[in-house]
């Protein structure tokens, strides 16, 4: 049989050539839940990246690409995972030429240190770390204002670009660089608020954790896309598994033209196949917090980014 009329064909072909690299050779027999379409090369890609591991949305999302790339290049490859923005539904790459873009920042913003309060942000700042996000967890909104007024003052004259998570109106008010919001912050914001982080010139960072994450991300062309978690971490609890290097390389094949960052359970051991895969940026949150001497710490992983990128 024709693998253009042969789902199971084209879901084995699927899986017989990119099951080593994703981490699994398991048949392509497994249930794919439910289909949107009765399209043979979809419902046969939907098939494999379920049985790749993949969880729905994101089978859906890769189904459908798959489904476009065979449109569009006449012919269905097993070996070519799709990696073409159009293909996924994206608008024109790079997005830093759409009028909707965000304000620009570095391609490679280097090692991001995420840090708990506005004193280990200036500790940092000094410390020569290129990118610093000051993560304050308070219910107390007095105390968040202090807190985002200090860490923008703390890294004046440092040269340190330094992103607020989640806070995005005190950061406007606060004059911060930029903003980091996770995917339901991003989703819960109408689209005027949207435009408001815009207007105000801030960057926009957001948080992805698989395909069709990063698709809605793009949808508002932010200034840098995070990816994870690269491995696991227990500093908050995933709603999807570790993603594994396999899958961040080709995230990072299919979103370039933005500045990307890698973030969960990275250790200095594990950095030189997270920078392997093409990010520009690797974001840590315990490796300098729970460090002996964390400047020192900051050296090396600054030393080995360089070395890489």
């Amino acid at each position: 049989m024709s693998f253009s009329t042969d789902s199971r064909a084209i879901s084995q072909a699927i899986v017989a050539t990119h099951g080593l690299r994703f981490g699994t050779n398991m048949p392509a027999a497994i249930s794919a839940g439910r289909f949107s379409s009765d399209e043979p090369v979809y419902r046969g890609a939907k098939q494999a990246c379920t049985a790749l591991g993949f969880i729905e949305i994101d089978a859906e999302c890769l189904a459908r690409a798959w489904q476009a790339q065979t449109v569009r290049t006449g012919a269905f490859d097993a070996n070519q995972w799709p990696e073409t923005p159009a293909d996924f539904g994206m608008r024109a790459f790079p997005p830093t030429e759409r009028a909707d873009a965000f304000a620009p920042c570095p391609q490679q913003l280097g090692l991001y240190a995420v840090l708990p309060d506005a004193q280990w942000v200036g500790r940092m700042a000094r410390a020569g770390v290129p990118t610093v996000q000051l993560r304050f967890k308070s219910d107390d909104a007095a105390a968040t204002e202090r807190e985002v007024h200090s860490a923008v003052d703390a890294v004046l004259g440092t040269g340190a670009l330094l992103f607020i998570n989640d806070h995005w109106q005190t950061a406007i008010a606060a004059g911060a660089y930029g903003v980091h919001l996770g995917q339901e912050d991003l989703d819960a914001l109408a689209p005027e608020q949207v435009q408001q982080i815009r207007d105000a010139g801030l960057r926009l960072g957001v948080s992805t954790h698989g395909y069709a994450e990063m698709v809605r991300a793009d949808a508002v062309s932010p200034s840098y896309i995070a990816m994870g978690a690269v491995y696991p971490t227990t500093l908050k609890k995933m709603a999807t598994a570790p993603q594994g290097v396999a899958r961040l390389a080709a995230y990072a094949r299919l979103l370039r033209g933005y500045p990307q960052v890698g973030i969960g359970g990275i250790d200095a051991v594990r950095l030189p196949e997270v920078l392997a895969t093409g990010v520009g940026s690797v974001a840590v949150v315990r490796a300098l917090v729970a460090a002996e001497d964390p400047e020192a710490t900051a050296a090396q992983w600054m030393a080995s980014i360089a070395a890489a990128t």
